[in-house]
């Protein structure tokens, strides 16, 4: 008796919903710092911008707002939340105990071509700053960031340091815009090199210090010129 043939089952591409590409744009905004502390959004303008109906941005507005990505207004429009001050200090201190532990991890598995990649998003950045372009600035910054951080071998850190940027990214606009630091500025408090160097040297200790020193000087900047939220606001939202 011949034996039957499995039959060959070949994979099936499934194009991604729209509700999927526009949550990972807004997403992408908000961690890259396209969007400020306290930008209203509606539906409808984010909805022309992508080129599609409401029902997909409403969709991923719902999804943010669990995520603390969005924050819910009376009017059923939307805000990127501003933080109060205590909240942002705490913000920080857990970006720099995780994202110093991934940049650590990091260290060990970066070889030549992913160290070439670091190197090329730190040189963007360096770029961008120079010609006082904010938007590739910012892009610039979160490529270089998370070219380290999503080699760090652990998917639970990198979806840790993802939550923390969707509230800590809209702040990072408040370092290069609206305040007395200009593009150019930033680079005289500039850790990028430093990390690279240390990557690139093999020495994780260094580069966890190196992140942690760029993230406190930054937020330390953040909380001396941006906006928080009062402790009168505060009481009031509680």
């Amino acid at each position: 008796m011949a034996t039957k043939k499995t039959p060959k089952i070949t994979s099936i591409e499934t194009p991604v919903p729209m509700y999927e590409q526009v949550y990972q744009q807004i997403v992408q905004a908000l961690m890259a710092g396209h969007f400020e502390p306290g930008q209203k959004l509606t539906y409808r303008k984010v909805a022309e911008q992508f080129g599609t109906s409401p029902m997909p941005v409403r969709t991923a507005f719902q999804r943010l707002q669990a995520l603390k990505g969005l924050e819910l207004l009376p009017n059923g429009s939307v805000e990127v939340p501003l933080l109060a001050v205590k909240s942002f200090i705490s913000l920080t201190e857990a970006r720099i105990a995780i994202e110093g532990t991934a940049t650590e991890l990091a260290a060990s598995r970066l070889n030549g071509n992913n160290l070439r990649t670091v190197r090329h998003h730190c040189n963007q950045r360096t770029a961008a700053a120079k010609a006082g372009d904010i938007d590739r600035y910012l892009q610039a910054n979160f490529d270089f960031k998370f070219s380290i951080y999503r080699h760090c071998g652990n998917e639970h850190l990198i979806y840790i340091i993802e939550m923390l940027w969707l509230q800590a990214g809209p702040f990072l606009r408040k370092l290069v815009e609206g305040t007395p630091f200009t593009a150019t500025e930033v680079l005289d408090v500039d850790f990028h090199d430093k990390i690279v160097a240390a990557l690139e040297a093999k020495d994780p200790q260094r580069a966890r210090e190196a992140v942690a020193h760029d993230i406190r000087d930054a937020a330390d900047y953040m909380l001396k010129y941006a906006k928080f939220l009062s402790d009168e606001d505060v009481r009031t939202a509680t």
